[in-house]
C-alpha cells in the first residue's frame, strides 16, 4: 500500500519501545531503511534489531544530542527522508500546587525542546534535497487536557502540536510536509507507569470502541503521513487516534 517508502530514510527517536518501537517495525516492514534512538530499550531492543534496524542509545536532552543524533543517522542512512519525533515522557503526575522550576524544564526539556532541535537540524538537510518529512507526536492531552497531575504534560503537548503547524507553514516550499499524530490512551509502559488499573478501566468505559489503544493501532498512521503517495497534499495536519475517545 505504501510502495514509495521503500528504501525511503527513516529517523524515529523513542523508537524502540511502545508507541515509537511500533512504528519503527512498521516502516521496515514497508521497506524503509529505519534508525531507531531510545535511551530505555528494555526486551523490546532484541526484537528491533532482529527487524534490521540500526539504533542508537542516546539521552536526547543532553547538549548537543539532537545534532548527534541526525548526524548518525545521516551518516548511517545516506540521508534522511522521514523524521518521525516520538520520544517524551510525562515524567511523573504532579499536582500544580506542588510544581517547582526544576520538575517543569525537565518536562518541556524531553517533550518539547529535544524535539525543536531534532526538527531544527534534520529539515537543513531535508531543504537541501528539496523534500521530507517530519511526523511530531502529541497528545489527546494537547486539546483535552490531562488526568490531575498531568497539567505540564498537557502544556508540552499543546505547543509540540502549534510548533508543527507553523514548521509545516515555515517549510512546505522546500517540499517539506509537517503533520502530527495524536494517540488517546494507548496500552504501553507509558500507562502502566502513570496509570493504575482502575484509572484505565475507567478510561476504556469512555471510549466509543470500548478498548484502550495498542501500539500497533498509531503505526498505520505513520506510514500514512510518511508517504507523499498516499498523503502528499496533508501538511500541517493533527492525525487523532483515539478509538473516538475525542472528536474534534
Amino acid at each position: 500500500m505504501f510502495d514509495d517508502l521503500k528504501g525511503k530514510a527513516v529517523v524515529v527517536t523513542g523508537g524502540v519501545t511502545g508507541i515509537g518501537g511500533a512504528a519503527s517495525l512498521a516502516f521496515a516492514a514497508a521497506g524503509a531503511k529505519v534508525f531507531a534512538q531510545y535511551l530505555g530499550g528494555g526486551p523490546e531492543l532484541e526484537r528491533i534489531t532482529a527487524a534490521g534496524i540500526a539504533t542508537l542509545k542516546l539521552d536526547l536532552t543532553e547538549d548537543g544530542a539532537p545534532q548527534r543524533l541526525i548526524d548518525a543517522a545521516a551518516a548511517h542512512l545516506g540521508r534522511i527522508d522521514v523524521l518521525v519525533n516520538n520520544a517524551g515522557s510525562l515524567i511523573a503526575r504532579v499536582p500544580v500546587t506542588d510544581l517547582d522550576d526544576a520538575f517543569i524544564n525537565k518536562v518541556f526539556d524531553v517533550n518539547c525542546r529535544q524535539l525543536v532541535h531534532c526538527c531544527r537540524v534534520a529539515a537543513r538537510l531535508m531543504k537541501a534535497q528539496g523534500t521530507g518529512a517530519i511526523i511530531n507526536v502529541t497528545s489527546i492531552a494537547a486539546r483535552n487536557g490531562a488526568s490531575p497531575g498531568g497539567a505540564i504534560y498537557a502544556g508540552a503537548k499543546g505547543f509540540v502540536s502549534a510548533f508543527s503547524k507553523t514548521l509545516a507553514k515555515e517549510l512546505v516550499g522546500h517540499g517539506i510536509r509537517v503533520n502530527c499524530v495524536s494517540p488517546g490512551t494507548i496500552h504501553t509502559a507509558f500507562h502502566d507507569r502513570f496509570s493504575d488499573e482502575a484509572k484505565r478501566e475507567a478510561t476504556r468505559k469512555t471510549i466509543p470502541m470500548q478498548r484502550l489503544g495498542v501500539a500497533e493501532d498509531c503505526a498505520g498512521t505513520f506510514l500514512y503521513l510518511a508517504s507523499g503517495e498516499a498523503s502528499g497534499y496533508l501538511t500541517g495536519q493533527v492525525i487523532e487516534v483515539n478509538g473516538g475517545q475525542l472528536m474534534p
